[in-house]
């Protein structure tokens, strides 16, 4: 079964609304790990499972407990790298994984997981080097005061920029199914 993995410590919250519909809408699984819970995942789960035991109850199935949404909102320990190590640990082909975190998409790139960022960037074993070169470099300016980078604000232009990226990793990989 097709699989989503979301750092979703990083993940905002209208990113996280258009990866739940999508979710719903194509019956993935997807686990969103992060160090607490999160309320829209929890109800989107019970609204997918009630929908999923309505559908079965209309088909005849009879034990309807059984029959439950397969989005996990994965709690780990509020440590560095928690949820990073728990998404690299258990991610498994057929995936996509969503993280802004780029050491996170580093690892999963070199597990081959297929992995986009929440502003509609594809990591890539090609492109892999240089954002790491380059988070590395700003991180050194940010430490030594020389820079202090401020992460542009979702907008409708990075929205949209993610919307496409998922729609266009998730048609690639879901047809080679």
């Amino acid at each position: 079964m097709f699989t989503l993995y979301i750092d979703a410590d990083s993940c905002p919250k209208t990113l996280r609304t258009i990866l739940l519909r999508c979710i719903v809408k194509n019956n993935y699984a997807a686990f969103f790990v992060a160090d607490r819970p999160l309320k829209d995942v929890q109800t989107a789960y019970e609204q997918h499972t009630a929908k999923l035991r309505k559908e079965a109850e209309k088909q005849g199935v009879e034990d309807l407990r059984l029959i439950t949404s397969k989005i996990v909102n994965v709690v780990v320990e509020a440590d560095m790298d928690s949820a990073d190590n728990w998404i690299v640990e258990n991610a498994k082909l057929p995936c996509l994984a969503v993280t802004h975190d780029i050491p996170l998409a580093a690892r999963l790139v070199e597990k081959d997981i297929p992995t986009i960022d929440d502003r509609g960037g594809i990591f890539t074993k090609e492109n892999m080097a240089q954002r790491l070169s380059i988070r590395n470099a700003m991180k050194e300016f940010r430490e030594m005061g020389i820079f202090n980078e401020k992460h542009k604000p979702m907008g409708p232009k990075e929205t949209k920029a993610f919307s496409d990226a998922l729609d266009t990793m998730l048609c690639k990989l879901t047809v080679k199914q």
